[in-house]
Parts: C-alpha cells; sequence; structure tokens
C-alpha cells in the first residue's frame, strides 16, 4: 500500500505547517496571557477555577513529557478532561514541559517552578475576543474533535 501526501507550493506538509502555526499560536497566547492575570497553573489550581467559574475558561492545557508515567497526574488529566469536555472547555495536551517553563519562565515569581501540568487559559476582555491566536487553536481543536480526536496532541519544539 502506498501513502502519498499532497505538498503546498512552499514544499511542506499541509499538516506540518498547520501544526506549526498552532504551536506559534499557542506560545502567543501563553506570552500574552500570562502578564495580564489569564492563566492559572496547576492541578489543584485549575481544579478551583474551573470549579469556581468554568464559564471564564477558554482553554485548558495538559502538559505531560512522553516518558512521565505517574498515574495520579493521569488521574487528575482524565478527570479534568472530563469537565472541560462537559463545559465546552478546549483541550490540548503539550509535550515538552522544559520548552514550555520556558515560555512562561519570565512571568512567574519564587524559587519553586509552577506546577505546569495543568494550565488554564481564562477569556480575554470581550474587545479581545477577536484574538487571532486564540481564534487558530479553538479551530484546531475543533476540527482535531470533528476527526475524533477529542484531545489533540501538540509537541513544542525546542528553540
Amino acid at each position: 500500500m502506498c501513502n502519498m501526501t499532497v505538498e503546498d507550493s512552499s514544499g511542506e506538509k499541509p499538516q506540518q505547517s498547520r501544526m506549526e502555526s498552532v504551536v506559534e499560536a499557542l506560545e502567543e497566547i501563553l506570552s500574552s496571557s500570562w502578564p495580564r492575570g489569564r492563566i492559572t497553573v496547576g492541578v489543584y489550581e485549575a481544579a478551583k477555577l474551573l470549579t469556581e467559574d468554568p464559564d471564564g475558561v477558554v482553554l485548558c492545557l495538559l502538559a505531560a513529557d512522553d516518558h512521565e508515567q505517574d498515574v495520579a497526574l493521569q488521574i487528575h488529566f482524565t478527570l479534568i478532561q472530563a469537565f472541560c469536555c462537559d463545559n465546552y472547555i478546549n483541550i490540548l495536551r503539550v509535550s515538552n514541559m522544559r520548552r514550555l517553563q520556558e515560555i512562561l519562565s519570565g512571568w512567574w515569581s519564587g524559587d519553586e517552578p509552577a506546577d505546569l501540568h495543568c494550565i488554564l487559559v481564562s477569556a480575554p476582555p470581550s474587545s479581545l475576543w477577536k484574538d487571532p491566536a486564540l481564534s487558530r487553536v479553538n479551530r484546531f481543536c475543533r476540527e482535531s474533535r470533528s476527526s475524533d480526536q477529542w484531545v489533540p496532541v501538540i509537541h513544542l519544539p525546542d528553540r
């Protein structure tokens, strides 16, 4: 059996360039939302926010490296995913915790690193609802669900 892919005019595979676009959009969302106080980090902090204000959350990131086998973390992920699905919150699984930490490293204070396994992005002010980066990520999540991939996985490349 022969598998063929269609390439766009730039020579890149459409799926690869689409994924790069989503990664860039996600990095933009994270770096612009954190200083504005629209990011919640940590499994427990996220669960608290989801309980208090699920309508204010527009994106949930569940982050773990491929080799991470923490059973308790996987149980937390399952519960958070179920809650997000019930509340129509887009979810992304993200790998490369080191890159995620680099994106957000300049924004928190304290000696202990933040728990980046679960990150929630809160809704922007109404004037920013047309945020193109958020629109790209939301479209990617919607398209993934329509092809039966309920929780798409993206890998953040090293820089």
